[in-house]
């Protein structure tokens, strides 16, 4: 590229002209991308990683001084740095990613159902009506603690101690393994 041109970019970029993206994008986008695949080494992440530089670039064009460092080296490392925290990214949300596969909590399959849990609903009259109304909103109803105190108009403190209590006074009637899937069935809605 002539020392011209990338002055002209410069200035316009400077200036906050859009040409200097469209400019840029086409005399130095297939090198970033490149920078971008040598990091990540995924073409799709690497084309996520070329479009936040150049949304950087853009917010960050006044920043830029041509006495410091080269137009290219600018860019360079504005995409270099936007691969790295993305690959960095990328990698704690797999990390914090529940594996369900590899996970037993969530291995109930059907060998975790009973057939004499298939009547809960039934039996929930045999525990105390105020257990039975937040139970009933909760996990029949699908509604959130939060929700089922608003449409109950009962505190949520309250909400949280019927289902507690509720949920001991099924146990006496199911056992724990009933428990623990109305458990995560209010976990995962």
């Amino acid at each position: 590229m002539s020392i011209l041109l990338e002055n002209h970019i410069v200035e316009l970029l400077q200036e906050r002209n859009d040409k200097a993206i469209s400019l840029l994008y086409e005399h130095y986008g297939d090198t970033l991308y490149g920078v971008a695949y040598k990091v990540v080494r995924d073409e799709e992440l690497a084309q996520d990683v070329v479009q936040e530089s150049f949304i950087k670039i853009w917010k960050k064009s006044d920043s830029y001084d041509p006495t410091k460092a080269k137009l290219f080296t600018w860019l360079f490392r504005i995409t270099r740095n936007t691969a790295i925290d993305k690959l960095r990214s990328a990698n704690n949300k797999s990390d914090k990613e529940i594996q369900i596969d590899v996970s037993d909590v969530y291995k109930l399959g059907t060998e975790g159902i009973l057939p004499d849990l298939m009547d809960v609903q039934d039996n929930l009259d045999k525990i105390d009506s105020k257990y039975q109304i937040v139970l009933d909103a909760l996990f029949f109803q699908g509604m959130t603690q939060q929700e089922a105190s608003e449409e109950l108009d009962i505190p949520l403190g309250t909400i949280k101690s019927r289902l507690k209590i509720g949920l001991r006074e099924l146990k006496k009637i199911y056992g724990s393994t009933m428990v623990l899937a109305c458990l995560l069935s209010l976990i995962m809605n």
